[in-house]
Order: C-alpha cells, then structure tokens, then sequence
C-alpha cells in the first residue's frame, strides 16, 4: 500500500548544499614578517588582486617540513588572519595542521576543512620560500587589449587568460590567472597564472621582458633572457624538478 503525504514548505527560508570557491593559502614559514614582505613584493602594487575572495589555510607545508625531534610551532592566527585581511582576503577554513594548531585556529574564528582540496596545482616541496596561492577554480575566457600598454599601465585578466595584440613597453605589467599572449614585443613584466596555476604559460611574439613570473616562480632582468630567446618568438612555461619549479623558455618555430 502506498501513501502519500502532504509536506509542509517553508514560506521562508531553504536549506540546500552549494560549494564556494576558494582560494588558498599554503603556509611555508611561521615568519609571519617575512610573510609580510612577500606578500606585499608580490601583491602589494596590485591593489585588485583580491576581491573578499574566501580563503583556506592550508598547513600542511609546515607540517611535511617539521623535525620529528621538534614538536609543532604554535601560530599567531590573529595576526595572520589579520594580514590576509589588509590584502582583502577572508580567511575562513583550515586544514593540515597539529591539534594544537588547529585549537588555536578555531580560536581565531576559522573552520575546520580537513577534506578540502586544491585544483590545478602541482604539490608544492616543503620550503620557506614565498607562501603559495593556489585557486580552486580553473581560468576561463579571455581579456583581448588592442591598445599598446605604456610604463606604468597594469592590466589584470582575474579568472581568465590575457591577449594583448599590441606593444607591452617597458614598465607595464601584464597580470592573468591563466595564460598570457602577447602577439607584439613583450618589454614589461607578465605574471601568468598568478592564482597558482602552475599549467600556465606565457607567449610573446617577442620576448624581452623586464620580469617573467608563472605561479610565483619569477625571473627578473638580473638574470638576463639567454641569447637564442631574446627577442625571438617564444614561450615560457613551468616544469618541475627535484630543487622545485623552473621556469624553461624555448623558441617558437613555425
């Protein structure tokens, strides 16, 4: 026998499940000074960056890195929830950390999420080198400028790739998520896959610029371009290696 019930629906509210995208933070040093300073060489005159974008902290770094013989570090989560915040980040989740840290994370407001994942990046080796950011989306689309971008003009492709179909001079900045395309003399900086994506790549119909930079891992003009890429038609993409990500430039040929 069957039967059937009438439900009584709520004229007010509903309750479904739904996902966030997040950003994440995967912590390396409990310097929370240097910390500082990273974070402002690298987002610091890019005031856009962030959006109030929700953040994870991911402790997992600190973690792989500690001594057996030395128990875990105890973090000052006010302080760092405070500096994530000046650069418009809202740190809201955890993970990968001691109990102890985990405490005093709660403490400071911030949710357990042991089961949260990265996308589109590669497991970074332990280090004290610059933090991390990985993004859990993937970029989409694209941001086409047709107009040559002069020093100090900054352009930012949030979520997406960047082409640029004109002459990037020396002291602009070109800034993407995904890919960036430069089909004219690159001179300035490129910054692709600035949220983490260690899959993008930068393309340039002439490669001489002032600073190349893929997921964090940067070459800047001290180093100078090797001879056979200089102002040749190029690529510059990440391939990982026993002492970490490199950045590898190689010829385009037709």
């Amino acid at each position: 026998m069957i039967v059937a019930m009438r439900a009584t629906t709520s004229a007010t509210f509903e309750i479904k499940s739904a996902s966030l995208p997040l950003v994440a933070l995967l912590l390396k040093s409990l310097d929370l000074q240097a910390l500082a300073s990273e974070l402002k060489l690298r987002f610091g005159d890019i005031p856009d960056f962030f959006d109030q974008d929700p953040l994870m902290i991911d402790l997992s770094p600190l973690e792989a890195s500690a001594h057996a013989d030395v128990g875990p570090a105890e973090i000052d989560f006010l302080a760092l929830v405070a500096l994530l915040r000046s650069y418009r980040l809202v740190p809201v989740a955890v993970k990968g950390g001691s109990p102890a840290q985990m405490a005093g994370a709660q403490q400071a407001g911030l949710l357990f999420a042991p089961d949260a994942h990265l996308v589109g990046a590669r497991p970074a080796p332990p280090s004290t080198a610059a933090p991390a950011l990985a993004s859990s989306t993937a970029p989409l689309g694209a941001l086409v400028i047709d107009k040559p971008l002069r020093s100090g003009q900054q352009v930012y492709a949030r979520g997406r790739d960047l082409v640029v179909m004109a002459m990037v001079n020396a002291g602009a900045e070109v800034i993407a998520d995904g890919h960036i395309h430069v089909y004219a003399p690159l001179r300035g900086k490129a910054m692709a896959g600035a949220r983490g994506n260690t899959d993008a790549r930068i393309f340039a119909l002439a490669l001489e610029a002032e600073l190349l930079s893929i997921a964090g891992v940067y070459r800047t003009s001290e180093n100078p371009l090797p001879p056979g890429v200089a102002g040749q038609p190029a690529q510059v993409r990440l391939l990982p290696g026993p002492d970490g990500d490199r950045l590898v430039m190689s010829v385009m040929t037709h």
